[in-house]
């Protein structure tokens, strides 16, 4: 195996739209001097795989691109299992890389062991929006950003060296990244809770702000991020928010703000609460801990904890990219409060109880217990929600009223009716239910990545390349 081998690599559940991604990458890849391996890791089932795969086929791109969708995973997940030799444990193995947030981002992973890997989302674009008149920002501030009305003026597309930006910092001490970083403890947003990065509310403008403090000089670059423009780590909640402040507005899933930079600057700090695994790069060397292997949008926490120990720094690097917020095959913004407010619930008892971090791993003594007043503290914000939206439809037009009526209805699903005791027992389930997923994973880990490290370098990990025609 080459060292410091570079991959770009696209986790997907929606192989349909997968290819307009893989072709704007490439191409961007191709202006800027870059030809890492693609590969995107697909989590369809079966029949859309049969279904859609033909059109990553009909893509055209100037680099070769590779392919890890379900018979790829199953061979990869047989093999593990050959070598541990335990069946109890094939259940954990599963589980791993099951289709997931988590599972697909572990399998990138393991195929890419012993190099530097960039990942970005299928609905991700190598551009970003940005305001035309750029304003200079104050002293500790990283960056700005404010909600634009879509196909309002005032900001235009920039394209940034994503490939090369990320190269300037990954894997190198922290004393020999560019001299234009700045550093500091950690970055604080303006609009968003530090430890959870749940939303304060809608807010028209936020800033990142550097907290002061030092990173050790041998610190390791084993993680960064770019900027990024689009929805920006918009919260269901706020999404619902939008929805019920726009008189005009129908479709609670409609995008009609987009986020828009102002400017930005490039930082390394020893903590990164801020990071968003859409627009990641990691220096993926000697092997990383595992994502949370779950179906809640919260797999990228355990890095938060992880990059605690002071040998490892993170970075906001010096480019950003554009989030499209594809509503193909997404959740309904009702059922993503609730996959929220179990995340946010998640991630504060996690973090309350870490208990160790080292190369591959963390440990927490957390283990899924739901008292009544973690299950009250959502209960009563969704509930105030829900009673806005039924008020609101009073006094709406009729389409809208209907819509609001809806979205009432889903909430009242979502979370159970608002019974207080019926919601805390379904929280209590789910939250055992993950919390023994992830301890097992976890413990599993490091044993995979030896098995994987070798295997990859001695055969290769299951993949296809894409049979797709090259540009020239």
């Amino acid at each position: 195996m080459h060292a410091r081998d570079l991959y770009f690599v696209i986790p997907t559940y929606r192989l349909r739209d997968v290819g307009e991604t893989v072709e704007a990458y490439d191409e961007h890849f191709r202006r800027n001097g870059h030809s890492p391996k693609i590969i995107v890791f697909d989590d369809s089932s079966p029949a859309a795989q049969e279904k859609y795969y033909p059109l990553l086929e009909r893509t055209r791109t100037y680099s070769d691109v590779f392919y890890v969708g379900p018979r790829e995973k199953e061979a990869f997940t047989s093999y593990i299992g050959q070598r541990l030799r335990d069946k109890r444990l094939d259940g954990l193995v599963k589980n791993l890389f099951r289709p997931s947030y988590g599972g697909n981002r572990n399998c990138a992973l393991m195929y890419t062991l012993g190099g530097l890997v960039v990942s970005a989302d299928d609905d991700m674009r190598p551009y970003a929006l940005m305001e035309d008149s750029l304003e200079s920002l104050d002293e500790g501030e990283i960056s700005r950003g404010r909600l634009h009305r879509v196909n309002q003026n005032g900001y235009v597309r920039k394209s940034f060296d994503v490939l090369g930006a990320f190269l300037d910092v990954l894997g190198k001490r922290a004393s020999d990244v560019p001299a234009n970083y700045e550093t500091g403890e950690l970055l604080v947003d303006t609009a968003m809770d530090l430890e959870t990065n749940a939303t304060k509310g809608v807010s028209r403008e936020n800033s990142l702000l550097l907290q002061k403090g030092s990173v050790r000089p041998d610190a390791v670059v084993k993680m960064a991020q770019t900027f990024r423009s689009g929805t920006n780590d918009v919260d269901a909640l706020d999404f619902a928010e939008l929805f019920l402040t726009n008189d005009e507005q129908v479709d609670p899933d409609e995008l009609n703000e987009l986020y828009v930079l102002v400017n930005f600057r490039p930082a390394v700090t020893k903590l990164n609460w801020r990071m968003d695994c859409g627009v990641a790069g990691y220096d993926n060397t000697f092997g990383l801990p595992p994502f949370f292997p779950t179906r809640l949008r919260f797999e990228d926490y355990v890095y938060r904890l992880w990059v605690r120990q002071d040998q490892v720094a993170a970075a906001h690097v010096d480019a950003a990219q554009n989030h499209t917020k594809s509503n193909y095959m997404r959740n309904p913004v009702a059922a993503e409060v609730f996959n929220e407010e179990v995340c946010n619930l998640l991630k504060r008892k996690i973090k309350d109880t870490l208990s160790h971090t080292d190369e591959l791993t963390i440990g927490f003594d957390y283990s899924g217990e739901v008292t009544a007043e973690d299950a009250a503290r959502s209960l009563d914000k969704v509930a105030a929600l829900h009673s806005r939206a039924i008020e609101a439809a009073g006094t709406a037009q009729s389409e809208r009223a209907d819509a609001l009526r809806l979205f009432a209805a889903n909430l009242q699903k979502a979370f159970y009716s608002f019974e207080p005791d019926f919601f805390q027992q379904n929280l209590l389930r789910i939250a055992d239910d993950v919390v023994s997923v992830i301890k097992g994973s976890i413990e599993l880990w490091p044993t995979l990545v030896e098995i994987c490290y070798f295997e990859k370098d001695r055969r290769g990990l299951p993949q296809v390349r894409v049979n797709n025609q090259k540009r020239t």
